[in-house]
Protein backbone atom coordinates (compact mmCIF):
# COMPACT_ATOMS: atom_id res chain seq x y z
CA UNK A 1 0.00 0.00 0.00
CA UNK A 2 1.29 3.96 -0.42
CA UNK A 3 3.09 4.97 2.73
CA UNK A 4 0.27 7.35 3.00
CA UNK A 5 -2.26 5.36 2.98
CA UNK A 6 -0.35 3.08 5.27
CA UNK A 7 -0.13 5.98 8.20
CA UNK A 8 -3.78 6.63 7.85
CA UNK A 9 -4.33 3.07 8.40
CA UNK A 10 -1.56 3.01 11.34
CA UNK A 11 -3.34 6.42 12.98
CA UNK A 12 -6.95 4.42 12.79
CA UNK A 13 -5.32 1.34 14.10
CA UNK A 14 -4.07 2.99 17.25
CA UNK A 15 -6.72 5.43 18.00
CA UNK A 16 -8.86 2.43 17.75
CA UNK A 17 -7.23 0.59 20.60
CA UNK A 18 -6.89 4.03 22.53
CA UNK A 19 -11.06 4.09 21.91
CA UNK A 20 -11.06 0.14 23.39
CA UNK A 21 -8.77 0.84 26.31
CA UNK A 22 -10.71 4.51 27.42
CA UNK A 23 -14.49 3.93 26.35
CA UNK A 24 -15.72 1.13 27.21
CA UNK A 25 -13.04 -1.41 28.64
CA UNK A 26 -13.89 -5.08 27.42
CA UNK A 27 -11.20 -7.26 27.03
CA UNK A 28 -12.34 -9.62 24.25
CA UNK A 29 -13.24 -6.65 22.25
CA UNK A 30 -9.48 -4.97 22.75
CA UNK A 31 -7.78 -8.48 21.56
CA UNK A 32 -10.57 -8.60 18.77
CA UNK A 33 -9.85 -5.31 17.56
CA UNK A 34 -5.76 -6.15 18.15
CA UNK A 35 -5.81 -9.56 16.04
CA UNK A 36 -8.27 -7.29 13.44
CA UNK A 37 -5.93 -4.30 12.93
CA UNK A 38 -2.61 -6.46 12.82
CA UNK A 39 -4.32 -8.59 9.33
CA UNK A 40 -5.64 -5.49 7.98
CA UNK A 41 -2.25 -3.65 8.38
CA UNK A 42 -0.02 -6.36 7.73
CA UNK A 43 0.24 -9.60 5.25
CA UNK A 44 -0.45 -12.26 7.80
CA UNK A 45 -3.29 -14.28 6.97
CA UNK A 46 -5.01 -15.27 10.72
CA UNK A 47 -3.57 -14.81 14.50
CA UNK A 48 -4.76 -15.28 17.78
CA UNK A 49 -3.54 -14.59 21.45
CA UNK A 50 -2.88 -16.41 25.16
CA UNK A 51 -2.72 -15.00 27.75
CA UNK A 52 -1.41 -15.90 31.34
CA UNK A 53 -4.18 -17.13 33.30
CA UNK A 54 -4.46 -15.30 37.11
CA UNK A 55 -3.93 -18.57 38.99
CA UNK A 56 -1.45 -19.91 36.02
CA UNK A 57 -1.69 -21.72 33.11
CA UNK A 58 -2.62 -20.37 29.47
CA UNK A 59 -5.27 -18.84 28.02
CA UNK A 60 -6.67 -18.84 24.46
CA UNK A 61 -8.73 -15.76 24.73
CA UNK A 62 -8.70 -13.94 21.09
CA UNK A 63 -8.43 -15.69 17.98
CA UNK A 64 -9.60 -13.88 14.66
CA UNK A 65 -10.37 -17.16 12.64
CA UNK A 66 -12.71 -19.66 13.80
CA UNK A 67 -13.29 -23.87 12.75
CA UNK A 68 -12.62 -26.84 14.65
CA UNK A 69 -9.40 -27.84 13.23
CA UNK A 70 -7.85 -24.33 13.56
CA UNK A 71 -9.16 -24.25 17.35
CA UNK A 72 -7.38 -28.05 17.60
CA UNK A 73 -4.00 -26.06 16.64
CA UNK A 74 -4.42 -23.41 18.84
CA UNK A 75 -4.72 -25.24 21.80
CA UNK A 76 -1.68 -27.55 20.65
CA UNK A 77 0.11 -24.38 20.66
CA UNK A 78 -0.97 -23.36 24.06
CA UNK A 79 0.46 -26.87 25.22
CA UNK A 80 3.89 -26.81 23.19
CA UNK A 81 4.78 -24.18 20.43
CA UNK A 82 5.61 -20.77 18.90
CA UNK A 83 3.16 -19.12 21.36
CA UNK A 84 4.26 -20.93 24.57
CA UNK A 85 8.15 -20.45 23.56
CA UNK A 86 7.51 -16.89 23.17
CA UNK A 87 5.96 -16.31 26.48
CA UNK A 88 8.24 -18.66 28.70
CA UNK A 89 11.05 -16.44 27.03
CA UNK A 90 9.67 -12.75 26.03
CA UNK A 91 10.90 -12.91 22.79
CA UNK A 92 9.69 -13.06 19.41
CA UNK A 93 9.44 -16.68 17.81
CA UNK A 94 10.02 -16.12 13.85
CA UNK A 95 9.40 -19.87 11.86
CA UNK A 96 10.27 -18.94 8.31
CA UNK A 97 8.77 -22.28 6.98
CA UNK A 98 7.22 -24.17 9.45
CA UNK A 99 7.98 -27.15 7.25
CA UNK A 100 11.89 -26.99 7.81
CA UNK A 101 11.32 -26.99 11.18
CA UNK A 102 10.72 -30.90 11.81
CA UNK A 103 11.93 -31.26 15.03
CA UNK A 104 10.41 -28.96 17.24
CA UNK A 105 6.89 -29.14 18.26
CA UNK A 106 5.55 -32.35 17.62
CA UNK A 107 1.84 -32.11 17.71
CA UNK A 108 1.65 -28.46 16.94
CA UNK A 109 3.45 -28.89 13.68
CA UNK A 110 2.19 -31.22 11.65
CA UNK A 111 -1.10 -29.84 12.33
CA UNK A 112 -0.31 -26.32 11.18
CA UNK A 113 1.35 -27.71 7.86
CA UNK A 114 -2.30 -29.93 7.23
CA UNK A 115 -4.06 -26.52 7.10
CA UNK A 116 -1.36 -24.52 4.76
CA UNK A 117 0.18 -22.57 7.19
CA UNK A 118 3.57 -22.14 6.56
CA UNK A 119 5.63 -18.65 8.48
CA UNK A 120 4.68 -17.82 11.88
CA UNK A 121 5.51 -14.55 14.09
CA UNK A 122 4.80 -14.94 17.45
CA UNK A 123 5.40 -11.66 19.22
CA UNK A 124 5.56 -11.59 23.22
CA UNK A 125 3.18 -9.37 25.26
CA UNK A 126 5.36 -7.51 27.22
CA UNK A 127 5.70 -4.36 29.54
CA UNK A 128 8.97 -3.37 32.13
CA UNK A 129 10.17 -7.02 31.96
CA UNK A 130 6.46 -8.81 32.61
CA UNK A 131 5.14 -10.57 29.82
CA UNK A 132 1.62 -12.03 30.33
CA UNK A 133 1.01 -12.86 26.87
CA UNK A 134 1.71 -13.53 23.30
CA UNK A 135 0.38 -12.65 20.24
CA UNK A 136 0.65 -14.72 17.48
CA UNK A 137 0.35 -14.30 13.54
CA UNK A 138 0.09 -17.13 11.17
CA UNK A 139 0.55 -17.23 7.34
CA UNK A 140 -0.14 -19.23 4.58
CA UNK A 141 2.91 -17.81 2.54
CA UNK A 142 6.82 -18.60 3.42
CA UNK A 143 8.70 -16.06 4.83
CA UNK A 144 9.16 -13.65 7.30
CA UNK A 145 7.50 -9.66 7.94
CA UNK A 146 9.35 -7.30 6.87
CA UNK A 147 11.25 -5.12 9.95
CA UNK A 148 8.71 -2.40 9.46
CA UNK A 149 6.57 -4.70 10.24
CA UNK A 150 7.50 -6.51 13.15
CA UNK A 151 8.23 -3.32 14.88
CA UNK A 152 4.34 -2.42 14.15
CA UNK A 153 3.29 -5.99 15.49
CA UNK A 154 5.47 -5.51 18.82
CA UNK A 155 3.87 -2.02 18.72
CA UNK A 156 0.22 -3.16 18.66
CA UNK A 157 0.88 -5.58 21.26
CA UNK A 158 2.41 -3.31 23.55
CA UNK A 159 -0.47 -0.88 23.43
CA UNK A 160 -2.73 -3.76 24.24
CA UNK A 161 -0.57 -5.08 27.10
CA UNK A 162 -0.44 -1.34 28.92
CA UNK A 163 -4.49 -1.63 28.77
CA UNK A 164 -4.64 -5.09 30.31
CA UNK A 165 -2.11 -4.40 33.16
CA UNK A 166 -3.44 -1.08 33.48
CA UNK A 167 -7.00 -2.46 34.43
CA UNK A 168 -5.10 -5.18 36.07
CA UNK A 169 -3.70 -2.79 38.30
CA UNK A 170 -6.86 -1.16 40.05
CA UNK A 171 -8.47 -4.65 40.47
CA UNK A 172 -8.62 -7.42 42.73
CA UNK A 173 -7.11 -10.61 41.76
CA UNK A 174 -10.59 -12.26 41.86
CA UNK A 175 -11.93 -9.18 39.86
CA UNK A 176 -9.08 -10.09 37.01
CA UNK A 177 -9.66 -13.55 36.86
CA UNK A 178 -13.71 -12.80 36.29
CA UNK A 179 -13.22 -10.64 33.51
CA UNK A 180 -10.49 -13.22 31.85
CA UNK A 181 -13.51 -15.79 32.14
CA UNK A 182 -15.68 -13.21 30.37
CA UNK A 183 -13.25 -12.61 27.58
CA UNK A 184 -13.09 -16.59 27.28
CA UNK A 185 -16.99 -16.36 27.53
CA UNK A 186 -17.22 -13.51 25.19
CA UNK A 187 -14.49 -15.12 22.26
CA UNK A 188 -17.03 -18.55 21.97
CA UNK A 189 -19.86 -15.47 21.35
CA UNK A 190 -18.20 -13.37 18.95
CA UNK A 191 -16.77 -16.72 17.09
CA UNK A 192 -20.44 -17.88 16.63
CA UNK A 193 -21.87 -14.60 15.38
CA UNK A 194 -19.18 -14.42 13.22
CA UNK A 195 -19.80 -17.97 11.24
CA UNK A 196 -23.54 -16.67 11.59
CA UNK A 197 -23.26 -13.46 10.31
CA UNK A 198 -21.19 -14.55 7.31
CA UNK A 199 -23.08 -17.09 6.49
CA UNK A 200 -26.56 -15.01 6.51
CA UNK A 201 -25.07 -12.07 4.46
CA UNK A 202 -22.78 -14.14 2.07
CA UNK A 203 -19.69 -12.09 3.38
CA UNK A 204 -16.18 -12.94 4.76
CA UNK A 205 -15.42 -13.76 8.52
CA UNK A 206 -13.55 -10.91 8.33
CA UNK A 207 -15.99 -8.56 7.11
CA UNK A 208 -18.80 -10.02 9.58
CA UNK A 209 -16.58 -9.02 12.72
CA UNK A 210 -15.96 -5.95 10.52
CA UNK A 211 -19.73 -5.08 10.33
CA UNK A 212 -20.31 -5.36 13.79
CA UNK A 213 -17.68 -3.98 15.64
CA UNK A 214 -19.20 -1.18 13.29
CA UNK A 215 -21.83 -1.38 14.24
CA UNK A 216 -21.06 -1.65 18.44
CA UNK A 217 -19.02 1.60 18.16
CA UNK A 218 -21.88 3.61 16.09
CA UNK A 219 -24.22 2.56 18.63
CA UNK A 220 -22.42 2.74 21.62
CA UNK A 221 -22.50 -1.09 22.62
CA UNK A 222 -19.77 -3.88 23.33
CA UNK A 223 -18.78 -6.44 20.55
CA UNK A 224 -19.63 -8.82 23.03
CA UNK A 225 -23.17 -7.37 23.20
CA UNK A 226 -23.39 -7.18 19.58
CA UNK A 227 -22.41 -10.85 18.96
CA UNK A 228 -25.59 -12.28 21.16
CA UNK A 229 -27.74 -10.13 19.17
CA UNK A 230 -26.78 -11.90 16.33
CA UNK A 231 -26.67 -15.55 17.89
CA UNK A 232 -30.38 -14.38 18.75
CA UNK A 233 -31.34 -13.50 16.06
CA UNK A 234 -32.54 -10.11 17.44
CA UNK A 235 -30.34 -7.67 14.85
CA UNK A 236 -30.14 -7.31 11.42
CA UNK A 237 -26.51 -6.25 10.58
CA UNK A 238 -25.45 -4.99 6.97
CA UNK A 239 -22.04 -5.13 5.54
CA UNK A 240 -19.74 -3.01 6.87
CA UNK A 241 -18.90 0.50 5.14
CA UNK A 242 -15.35 -0.18 3.17
CA UNK A 243 -11.75 0.16 5.09
CA UNK A 244 -10.63 3.85 5.18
Amino acid sequence: MADTGREQKLITAFATLADTMIDTYDMADLLHTLLHECTELMPVDTGRILLLAAGGGLQLVASFSEGSELAEIMQLDAESGPGVDCLATGQPVVVEDLADSEGRWLEFRPAALKLGFRSIHAVPMTLRGETIGAMVLFNRRVGVLSERDTILAQALAGAATIGILHERSVRESSVVTAQLKRALDSRIIVEQAKGILAASKAMGISEAFAAMRSYARSNNLSIHAVAKQVIDRTLDIEAAPPHP
